[in-house]
């Protein structure tokens, strides 16, 4: 994992040299570890810390290589941290306990001297030249952490005085080591919680799951430098592991092996709901060998509300790659990388749900449209003209103009409760009553009543319909009207409006309820108006609603036009009134005008043109 180094401070300046002295004195000594401890103690970077000690030790015991070796307790093994002197391939050594002359003085936990290494058995051959070496042991609180070695070309070069020396700076740079990666380690982990901070934010403001995928492997890049990265989502219905995202030495691709919960190292993760660290793959049985460069994986179970919902898996070409910081940095990680994923598959989701819903909604307003008269009956004596518009997608008033024998024509206007998608289904149910009841050619208050116990026996919680059923009669020119909750329709005389008494109890609340009929006698030139409360109920931006006296405005001035007109009249006033505001509920008009006959048209015509010639 690639780490931004703590700032370096220089080392104090050295202003003794032993080199070359056989007498070392105990004032000399003294100095020199006072100089020592000043260089160790002004850093906590661990190179600054190695670099200032080779440089010390050297001004009093003149080496030809110089190395200090760390120990990694969870291989047991010695790794060169720091070497002067060395070539390449000695320094990428991994040194068991026991091996060589410092794998020695590590498991005796004591100082190894060796006058002439030719001779020794356990002599690892680091350089064709060199004749003696010292290996002195790093202990802190009784527990090796490492070794310093050094070497010399000169056989029996080193004396008791340089092992006492060296196990005085031993003593020092084992604490120093220490104090410089407990440093290390908490500065890496204030900048990992950093970034992961960071991520979390990030990850929560990221819907698009594929977008979020990707996100997620380019954040993972900052705390871990794998090489390999795929997240594989559960699969419940199917019980397996499906890859949704992988990244193969930073190019993406497309897997479609699927793995069962419980297999393989990603399965393992899965079942066991906790993290699978594998130093070697080719040493796990688990192993699913996907990938040939794969050395060493980690594999993280992304858990959401105590359900596994997928893995994060890293892979390395390098063996013992990841470690156990890995480890808890990936699952830190992972719970908010779960709850992101599920957020966005939510989104996705609902995403999904709201197109379904749109698509639902485009057909429920086809067959509303196709259920509703696809125009007005065409009469002999009288025009009929109707506009509706719903609050929502859809809505649930109806009206239709059910044929009756013997010149009669029905007007059924309704306004079902509630809105949008039920409301519409109520009303399609109304209407289907309507069509089937009226083939019976009942009168109005029948007409309400045989609904009223159709809509009983069908009762559907809190859904009920109000009703004007109203019978024009061409032969005896009028008309016969029941209402069962709607506004009271409007009658128009030579400009002069009046309210129809006629009301009564919505239909589908009560049982066994009868509904009086009021007949009104009509004239040549008057106009009947139906409408919903939505035309009453409509407002303007200061809450003030449209009301009687603007609907009965409307159809006094516009009454000489024909129907249709007066129907736009009407929609255009409550529009201008509204200016902008949008409809609460829906709103239907039905405007019927008695046709004039043609000797009063002709009157009506010869005494507008005798005004005109008077005002002449």
């Amino acid at each position: 994992m690639a780490t931004e180094k703590p700032p370096k401070n220089k080392a104090p300046k050295i202003i003794s040299t032993l080199s070359g002295r056989p007498d070392i004195t105990a004032a000399d000594v003294e100095r020199f570890l006072l100089e020592l401890a000043d260089a160790l103690n002004q850093s906590l970077d661990l190179d600054a810390v190695l670099t200032h000690t080779a440089e010390l030790v050297r001004k009093v015991i003149p080496y030809e290589i110089f190395g200090i070796l760390l120990l990694n307790e969870k291989t047991q093994q010695l790794r060169p941290r720091f070497t002067i002197g060395l070539p390449p391939e000695i320094q990428r050594m991994n040194l068991p306990l026991g091996s060589g002359i410092t794998g020695q003085a590590a498991q005796r936990r004591e100082a190894v001297c060796v006058g002439d290494v030719t001779k020794d058995a356990h002599y690892i051959n680091a350089h064709p030249e060199v004749h003696s070496e010292l290996a002195v042991p790093l202990t802190i609180r009784n527990k090796v952490i490492g070794v310093i070695d050094i070497q010399s070309k000169e056989q029996d070069f080193f004396t008791q005085e340089h092992i006492r020396l060296l196990q005085l700076v031993a003593a020092r740079i084992a604490v120093a080591i220490e104090n410089a990666r407990l440093y290390t380690r908490i500065y890496r982990q204030a900048k990992q919680l950093a970034v992961l901070n960071e991520i979390s934010r990030e990850l929560t403001s990221i819907l698009n799951l594929d977008q979020l995928l990707q996100r997620i492997a380019d954040l993972l890049k900052r705390l871990i430098d794998y090489q390999m990265f795929s997240i594989l989502l559960l699969d419940p219905t199917e019980d397996v592991l499906k890859h949704r995202f992988s990244l193969r030495f930073n190019e993406s691709i497309h897997l479609k092996h699927d793995i069962p919960m419980g297999r393989g190292l990603v399965g393992a993760a899965a079942h066991e709901k906790r993290a699978v660290l594998v130093p070697d793959v080719s040493k796990d049985e688990r192993y699913i060998k996907l990938n040939p460069e794969t050395r060493s994986e980690l594999c993280i179970p992304l858990i959401y509300k105590d359900k596994v919902i997928g893995v994060m898996d890293i892979e390395h070409t390098r063996r013992n790659y990841f470690n156990e910081d890995h480890e808890r940095t990936m699952t830190t990680l992972a719970a908010q990388v779960a709850i992101a994923i599920e957020n966005a598959r939510l989104v996705e989701r609902t995403t999904r749900e709201e197109q379904r819903l749109e698509r639902d909604l485009a057909m429920a307003r086809e067959i509303q449209r196709r259920m509703l008269p696809a125009s007005c009956p065409v009469l002999k004596g009288a025009e009929i003209a109707a506009s509706f518009h719903p609050a929502h997608a859809i809505g649930g008033d109806i009206y239709d103009f059910p044929a009756y024998s013997g010149g009669r024509t029905c007007i059924a206007v309704g306004d079902v409760s509630g809105k949008g998608a039920p409301a519409a289904l109520f009303a399609a149910m109304v209407s289907g009553i309507i069509r089937s009841t009226a083939a019976l050619e009942p009168g109005p208050a029948e007409m309400l009543s045989a609904l009223n116990v159709s809509l009983n026996e069908r009762r559907i919680e809190a859904q009920f319909v109000s009703m004007i059923y109203a019978i024009w009669d061409q032969e005896s020119r009028t008309m016969q009207i029941a209402n069962s909750g709607q506004p009271r329709p409007l009658h128009c005389r030579k400009g002069v409006v009046e309210r129809v008494a006629a009301t009564g109890v919505p239909l589908g609340l009560i049982e066994d309820i009868t509904y009086d009929e009021i007949l009104v006698q009509s004239e040549p030139g008057d106009v009947f108006v139906f409408f919903s409360d939505g035309i009453m109920d409509a407002v303007d931006k200061t809450g003030q609603q449209f009301g009687w006296s603007r609907i009965e405005d409307a159809v006094s001035k516009n009454h000489m036009h024909s129907a249709e007109k007066i129907v736009q009249a009407m929609d255009h006033a409550v529009r201008k009134f509204a200016h902008g505001v949008k409809p609460y509920d829906d709103e239907t008009i039905v405007v019927f005008k008695i046709k004039e006959s043609l000797e009063a048209a002709a009157s009506q015509k010869k005494k507008k043109a005798s005004g005109a010639l008077k005002s002449i």
